[in-house]
């Protein structure tokens, strides 16, 4: 039988941050007390303590700030993460992901469709309006307005965790996604494939909200596949 692995000192902990944080009622954007004033505190020395942050920093439930300090991450109170230790997606693995997306986000622009209010529509619009200045080349602001619209869609139908599993599977695969702007100048046609999608959410049509959003993570993976074909 094997042994099992005792927690190390670092284990330990990164479990005691996470409950100084917890039970001092601190939230995302409040700073913790200095590296020093932790170290004594818990009774360890500097490197463990950093091993210990930059553990909690991976998983964003901590944000160091150099020069500023300390601080409570946007991730603390996440049910589902991406995975901080990915480096590269196999062929297989990354058309999967998009399977995933193509189950989950349609349904989800229908519930934005019925729950989403008008300020948060405004907000979604805004986000739109600001990918369609940069159609002319600015790729890393496009694929920023795109991924928000996509998460912002998602958080609109009100699931949290949902709205969660999404945003992990975005920033799972956003190098990829960032690729396929190139092929085949798709830009125009994934803009205006989204104010599509916006146009149905706005007119609370539900059906034609899912279905639009099918429509287009389904265009999505075939650009992927095509490029994924050897030449």
């Amino acid at each position: 039988m094997s042994e099992v692995a005792r927690p190390t000192l670092s284990d330990a902990l990164t479990e005691r941050m996470l409950e100084l944080i917890r039970t001092g009622g601190h939230r995302p954007g409040d700073r913790l007390p200095s590296t020093r004033e932790l170290s004594q505190r818990f009774a360890v020395t500097t490197p463990t303590l950093r091993e210990a942050l930059r553990r909690l920093e991976a998983t964003g439930a901590i944000e160091l700030r150099h020069g500023s300090g300390i601080y409570v991450g946007a991730a603390i109170e996440r049910l589902v993460l991406p995975n901080p230790n990915m480096r590269e997606i196999r062929a297989a693995q990354l058309l999967e992901l998009l399977d995933a997306r193509i189950v989950i986000e349609p349904p989800l622009a229908a519930m934005a469709a019925e729950r989403a209010g008008q300020e948060e529509l405004a907000t979604l619009k805004q986000v739109l309006d600001g990918a369609g200045s940069h159609l002319r080349g600015e790729d890393a602001e496009l694929h920023d307005a795109n991924m928000t619209f996509h998460r912002a869609t998602a958080r609109l139908a009100g699931n949290s965790v949902l709205h969660e599993v999404v945003d992990s599977l975005l920033t799972v695969h956003g190098p990829e996604q960032r690729e396929i702007l190139q092929i085949f100048d798709d830009r125009r046609r994934d803009y205006e494939e989204h104010v599509a999608i916006l146009s149905a959410i706005e007119a609370r049509d539900a059906a034609r909200a899912e279905e639009l959003m099918r429509s287009h993570l389904a265009d999505v993976k075939t650009v992927i596949q095509h490029r994924m074909r050897p030449r």
